[in-house]
């Protein structure tokens, strides 16, 4: 079995694509959504309470997540504490995931800093989801009603297009002029021929 990255910038629509792929029948592992699910386990809340303090809890005692990423998100160090508390459990998910998915020609692991966590060594090949940044802040200013400035701020803890794609063995342009499923496609049948 081969084990594939999908990776993206923010709003790059590496969900999209990742969602392209199942419907081709590969089993695609969302680390990012699993990364999210991990503040709800009480041993990681925990651990992030203690790192952070207890502004970081809502009412209902749960992980405030826009409080966090208000902290993260301008400190580079603090996001790299958070990230050393997060990636460590989401490891441990995939690896039970894919003890399940065992038989397939191929999986895909789809994750927004594939590159940046070092995460990107464990896999077969990478493939880039890529898009202007003006492209990715006007979808996310529109998704999640984000601030642009703030967007950029964020976006600048992530690697660059260009560095990304140097990287990657495999690039999807989303840039709203190409069209991205007969890329996919195209992608999928390389690796359904390259599976082992």
């Amino acid at each position: 079995m081969k084990k594939v990255g999908l990776t993206g910038g923010m709003g790059s629509g590496k969900s999209t694509v990742a969602e392209i792929f199942k419907v081709f029948g590969v089993p695609v592992f969302f680390a990012d959504d699993e990364g999210k699910k991990c503040l709800g386990q009480e041993d990681v809340k925990n651990k992030i309470v203690q790192e952070f303090g207890q502004n970081i809890l809502d009412d209902k005692q749960d992980i405030d997540r826009k409080a966090l990423a208000g902290i993260v998100f301008n400190d580079e160090k603090a996001l790299k504490k958070l990230n050393n508390i997060i990636h460590p459990e989401v490891e441990k998910r995939f690896k039970t995931w894919l003890s399940k998915n065992q038989d397939e020609d191929y999986i895909i692991h789809e994750a927004a800093i594939l590159f940046e966590s070092g995460f990107y060594k464990m896999f077969d090949k990478i493939i880039a989801v890529s898009a202007p940044e003006e492209v990715r802040i006007k979808r996310l200013v529109k998704r999640d009603q984000s601030e642009a400035e703030s967007l950029r701020r964020r976006m600048r803890f992530q690697l660059s297009e260009k560095e990304r794609n140097s990287k990657s063995d495999f690039v999807i342009y989303n840039d709203g002029e190409q069209l991205i499923i007969p890329q996919t496609l195209r992608i999928h049948n390389t690796l359904k021929n390259q599976a082992y």
